[in-house]
């Protein structure tokens, strides 16, 4: 933990412990030149608790790895697994926890696994088997989500049953129990039992990020600090303070909600480069040159955009309280280290538990841009009072420093009319009872007409059913590690 003093005047009057927690997405391992992120990149000392991302659940109902290459040494893979665990070596205090599910994984399967008790109890002694074996601390759990994508109502009851189960199977092992909820108000009355929830969870991860990406038709940032003057009813939910006071006011202990800041941007492209404002006609923006999906750029990749080109032009909104980047066409909605510091000195002043990073493969972990490495994580670190401090800029030269911010509150010169937007709104996998395809067993299958597609063939009674899923942009199914990869690592789908 990361203990802070809390005063006026500077005295210290009371003491209070802060978690910082950070989210690892692991197949950054198979990324390019100075996008590559191995284990051995990560700083210890920088966390209080590290989640590994992800695993997955089998048709068994049993907890397994995603990337059984990637992730276990068996087969002469890679032993992510133990690598990660070993740097509870460097950092004695560190907790390390594996997330199980995310959005790609969908809500199907985990809404089955929790109708029943034995389908549950399968799921719970897989995972206790699985923590033990491989070293971790506990279990986030990233059903993304309970009675949506694929669910039924009844998953909000289920979801809670699940959690007090897990609970009781961890509590006696000394095992953590989290999860990862999402920070929209349509989902959070849908799938969560706050108070149920929350009694359950040692600490929740509050997604407080997509609020808007390329999926809408207008601009928007990824992570407003609150709504802005302008917008509707519906769009003033879309934001940190609102979700934050959502959940509080639905039940859910202060200092058990763990505020999540963004290490990334959204991006967009402008239907007018002349129209540039909030609400601007647009569509997906441009692809890291790293992380290769459309409307997506880590902030590695932002930050080196605004250090090496030119005519990118800087704006910080006084209610969003971060900036969004614009030249040409291109609009890039991000978090810096004064908006990320922002966020901390809120959840300070609202008790909350501390502070997630979706995730640290994407801060400037190699320190191109500001002379030392994690500056974004080192930013946290350094508002909760941690030991860690940024170092001091190295001397660059003045035609390559990221610009300076503009302070406006302007409004766009053209409003449109917003659809109805959901937090975390990525474009879905398909799910479906793809019949047609080819089922011999169970188990994980490309889809014979598309690499980016695949099926997961479930026996049920004599036949199979078949659930259909798309992965992420930029990636395919790769048969032989069974997950979504890039295409190098996929033979045929290069």
């Amino acid at each position: 933990m990361i203990n802070l003093f809390i005063g006026k005047d500077n005295a210290p009057r009371s003491r209070k412990s802060y978690r910082v927690v950070c989210y690892l997405g692991s197949w950054a391992n198979y990324r390019r030149d100075d996008g590559k992120f191995k284990i051995e990149d990560i700083d210890p000392e920088l966390c209080t608790h590290l989640i590994y991302g992800f695993a997955k659940l089998n048709h068994n109902n049993r907890i397994a790895a995603y990337d059984s290459y990637l992730d276990l040494k068996e087969n002469w893979g890679l032993g992510a697994y133990e690598r990660f665990n070993g740097l509870k070596k460097k950092n004695p205090q560190l907790k390390t926890l594996i997330a199980i599910g995310g959005w790609n994984e969908g809500s199907t399967k985990y809404s089955q696994m929790a109708r029943s008790a034995s389908s549950r109890r399968t799921f719970i002694n897989s995972s206790v088997e699985f923590l033990q074996k491989y070293g971790f601390d506990g279990l986030d759990l990233d059903w993304e989500y309970p009675a949506l994508r694929g669910g039924v109502p009844e998953d909000k009851g289920n979801f809670v049953q699940l959690l007090k189960e897990l609970k009781d199977a961890f509590s006696s092992r000394g095992l953590l129990l989290t999860a990862a909820v999402s920070a929209g108000k349509n989902t959070i009355d849908k799938a969560y039992d706050v108070p149920s929830v929350s009694r359950y969870l040692d600490f929740i991860n509050l997604m407080a990020y997509d609020f808007h990406g390329g999926w809408d038709p207008v601009t928007g940032h990824n992570s407003p600090m609150y709504a802005r003057p302008n917008e509707n009813d519906e769009q003033k939910t879309l934001n940190v303070d609102y979700a934050v006071r959502y959940w509080l006011n639905k039940g859910c202990p202060a200092d058990k909600l763990i505020l999540g800041m963004p290490l990334y941007g959204r991006s967009f492209t402008l239907k007018d480069a002349k129209n540039s404002g909030f609400e601007a006609p647009a569509s997906k923006g441009n692809a890291g040159e790293y992380t290769g999906e459309k409307g997506f750029l880590g902030y590695h990749e932002i930050c080196k955009k605004l250090k090496q080109e030119k005519d990118w032009k800087v704006t910080m909104d006084k209610h969003v309280q971060a900036p969004y980047a614009v030249k040409d066409r291109q609009w890039i909605g991000y978090d810096d280290i004064k908006s990320i510091t922002r966020k901390v000195e809120y959840l300070i002043k609202m008790n909350l538990g501390g502070a997630m990073v979706w995730s640290i493969e994407t801060d400037d972990f190699r320190g191109r841009c500001h002379g030392y490495a994690n500056p974004l994580l080192r930013a946290i670190n350094t508002a909760l009072g941690g030991a860690s401090s940024p170092q001091p800029e190295l001397n660059i030269n003045p035609s390559n420093k990221i610009p300076r911010f503009t302070s406006t509150t302007a409004l766009p010169t053209t409003k449109t009319n917003r659809p109805k937007t959901t937090v975390n709104n990525k474009p879905p996998e398909v799910t479906t009872n793809a019949v047609d395809l080819p089922c011999s067993k169970n188990g994980y299958f490309r889809h014979p007409d598309n690499c980016k597609q695949f099926y997961i063939c479930q026996s049920q009674n004599a036949d199979y059913q078949v659930y259909q899923f798309s992965c992420g942009p930029g990636t395919v199914f790769s048969e032989k590690l069974s997950t979504c990869t890039f295409p190098h690592s996929a033979p045929g789908c290069s």
